[in-house]
């Protein structure tokens, strides 16, 4: 009998244990509809001055309407509700980059997709944080000048893919036309539900950074990542 506190102590401690979520999935909200990046929710000020182009272009870019670099600075939202699972200056052609990672109910199903947001001035959230529809993640900006201030965005169905596109396919097995998807996914049903994404499924760039909510780099603080399976391409998006 004074064996069986022990046992009832062990069946407890394997029961949380197995109930306990793994570290390579989040629990995040479901995206009761997707907006515009910009001007939200429908881009209001802005206009596409780059579309997507399979094999060259894998995303849409948004200028504000007085052109030039008069959008620097200007506010970048997320699409939906998310989870964070970049949020770093990556240098080569994206320098500060967010990609938010959605999960969201189509044909019954719940399926995931990531936002891509590249070449921001500032970076206004965290890795492993949760975002809301619309809230702001960053600033539009130019890439330490390499571009006319403007936001590169994309829709992945790939969420492998992080910051480095070389060893994938750069067409519509991998990408979404970003508005072609938005466009019929406004409203959403789920809300108020959550769901399970996969995290931890790209590595980080050796010598990246993470970038505070103030925009300003900090040093990494984890190790150094696995090396990628294909070479780094500096690309211009």
């Amino acid at each position: 009998m004074r064996r069986a506190p022990f046992w009832i102590l062990l069946v407890l401690v394997t029961a949380g244990l197995v109930a306990a979520p793994t570290p390579r999935t989040a629990r995040t909200r479901v995206a009761d509809g997707f907006d515009q990046p910009v001007g939200k929710p429908d881009a209001e000020g802005y206009y596409m001055s780059r579309g997507f182009r399979a094999n060259y272009h894998m995303g849409e870019d948004w200028n504000g309407l007085g052109g030039g670099n008069t959008d620097l600075g200007a506010p970048v939202y997320s699409v939906a509700h998310g989870y964070v699972v970049m949020a770093r200056d990556v240098r080569m052609g994206w320098g500060n980059l967010v990609i938010v990672r959605h999960v969201y109910m189509d044909g019954g199903k719940l399926r995931f997709v990531d936002s891509v947001y590249a070449h921001l001035d500032r970076v206004m959230v965290k890795e492993g944080q949760q975002v809301v529809k619309g809230q702001q993640v960053g600033t539009i900006g130019t890439n330490r000048g390499m571009y006319r201030a403007h936001l590169h965005f994309e829709i992945r169905k790939n969420l492998f893919i992080g910051f480095n596109q070389r060893g994938f396919g750069r067409g519509l097995d991998n990408y979404y036309v970003p508005g072609a998807f938005i466009a019929p996914r406004r409203k959403l049903p789920g809300s108020g539900r959550s769901g399970v994404v996969p995290i931890g499924t790209f590595n980080l760039p050796p010598g990246s950074l993470r970038v505070e909510e103030s925009g300003k780099p900090v040093p990494r603080e984890s190790a150094a990542p696995r090396p990628s399976a294909t070479p780094f391409k500096v690309e211009r998006f």
